[in-house]
C-alpha cells in the first residue's frame, strides 16, 4: 500500500493546468499501485496562512512551554508536517507565476521546514528528517523554461528541489507542461506533459 500525498497550489479551478498534471500523475501512480491511499490538500482552498509573528515565537517556544493559545497556532503547521512524514509519494503542483511559485505554497513550505521536525542541524550541519519519500513536481508555465535562456528564469523548480532536499527529499521526478502561450505547441503541452510521467 503507498500512502500519496497530493498537494495542490493553484488559485485557479478546474481550468487550472497544473492542476490537470497533477491529476494525471495521481491516476498513473494509483493505476500502478491500486491499493493507494490518497490526501489531497488544497492549499487555495482553504487559502493556506502566511507566517505570521504568532507562529514564529510558537514555533521557537518548546513545546512544553507553549501556552494554550501557541499550541493552537502551531496545530495546522504540525498537521501539515505529518501528512508529509505519512506520505510514501508526495506530488506537488507549482504553476510557474512570476519566474517562482505561488504564495500559497512558499507558505507551505515555511510551515513544514521547522527545525527539530523535518531537519535538525548537529556537528555535521543539517540533516533532512524527511526520507524516503518519492516526489513528482507538476511543473506548468506559459514559456518554455526548461532550456535555452529562459531556463535561468525558472526559480521554480531549482528552489523547489534545494528545499525539498535539504528536508530531506531527494528523490525528486519533474513533469511539465510547458509552451501554454506559445503558438504551435500549445495544443499540445499538456499532453506531451502527461505522455513525460514515468511513475517508479
Amino acid at each position: 500500500m503507498k500512502r500519496v500525498l497530493h498537494i495542490t497550489s493553484s488559485p485557479r479551478s478546474e481550468s487550472s493546468i497544473s492542476k490537470k498534471l497533477g491529476n494525471a500523475v495521481v491516476e498513473k501512480i494509483t493505476t500502478k499501485y491500486p491499493d493507494s491511499v490518497l490526501k489531497k490538500r488544497d492549499l487555495a482552498n482553504p487559502l493556506f496562512p502566511h507566517l505570521e509573528e504568532t507562529h514564529i515565537n510558537a514555533f521557537f517556544t518548546p513545546a512544553e512551554n507553549r501556552t494554550s493559545e501557541q499550541l493552537e497556532t502551531v496545530k495546522l503547521s504540525d498537521t501539515v508536517i505529518d501528512e508529509l512524514h505519512e506520505a510514501d509519494i508526495i506530488i506537488i503542483e507549482a504553476p510557474l507565476y512570476n519566474f517562482s511559485i505561488t504564495s500559497t505554497l512558499k507558505s507551505w513550505l515555511d510551515h513544514i521546514a521547522r527545525a527539530g521536525k523535518t531537519f535538525s542541524y548537529s556537528e555535521n550541519g543539517p540533516e533532512g528528517l524527511v526520507k524516503n519519500k518519492k516526489v513528482y513536481l507538476a511543473f506548468s508555465s506559459g514559456g518554455v523554461y526548461s532550456e535555452r535562456e529562459r531556463q535561468a528564469y525558472d526559480f521554480v523548480v531549482p528552489y523547489l528541489k534545494q528545499t525539498l532536499g535539504f528536508m530531506g527529499m531527494t528523490d525528486i521526478s519533474v513533469v511539465r507542461a510547458e509552451g501554454l502561450s506559445v503558438p504551435v505547441i500549445q495544443d499540445t503541452a499538456l499532453q506531451k506533459g502527461i505522455e513525460s510521467i514515468v511513475v517508479e
